[in-house]
C-alpha cells in the first residue's frame, strides 16, 4: 500500500528527536567546549538553561513518537476513515513542532497546551479505530 499522510507523519515524528539532539549538541558545545560521546546521557543532564530544556524536548518527543506510532497503526489496521486519520496526524505533528519551539523557547504554559494537543490527536486516533 502507498505511503500514506498518517504514515509520512511518522516520519516526521521520527525525526523530529534527532533534530531537537542537534540542537542539544550545540548547547553541550557552547556549555562544555566539546561532546561527551563516551557518556552522552550524563554530560546531558548537566545541562542548564535552553540546552536542558533541548534535552528534555528530546526525551518527550521520544515518548510521543511511541504513542503517536502506535495510534497511527492502530486507525490504518482498523480502517478508520482516511481523510480524518490524516487531519489528525497532520495537527500532531503541527503540535509536536509548536511543543518543542515552546520547550527551548521556556513557554511552559503553552507548551502543556501543544502536549495536550498533541495527546489529543492520539486519543482521536483511537476513536476513529473504534468507529471505523
Amino acid at each position: 500500500s502507498p505511503m500514506t499522510i498518517p504514515f509520512w507523519c511518522v516520519l516526521i515524528a521520527i525525526l523530529l528527536p534527532y533534530v531537537l539532539n542537534g540542537v542539544g549538541v550545540r548547547y553541550k558545545l557552547q556549555q562544555f567546549g566539546s561532546i561527551d560521546n563516551h557518556h552522552p546521557r550524563a554530560q546531558a543532564a548537566q545541562l542548564t538553561g535552553t540546552g536542558a530544556r533541548a534535552w528534555a524536548a528530546q526525551m518527550n518527543a521520544w515518548e510521543a513518537l511511541a504513542v503517536f506510532g502506535f495510534s497511527v497503526v492502530v486507525a490504518h489496521l482498523a480502517g478508520a476513515d482516511p481523510k480524518t486519520s490524516a487531519l489528525a496526524c497532520e495537527i500532531f505533528i503541527v503540535a509536536r513542532v509548536a511543543h518543542a519551539v515552546c520547550y527551548l523557547a521556556d513557554l511552559a504554559t503553552l507548551r502543556s497546551t501543544t502536549f495536550l494537543v498533541s495527546t489529543g490527536c492520539c486519543i482521536w486516533l483511537f476513536v476513529l479505530a473504534a468507529r471505523a
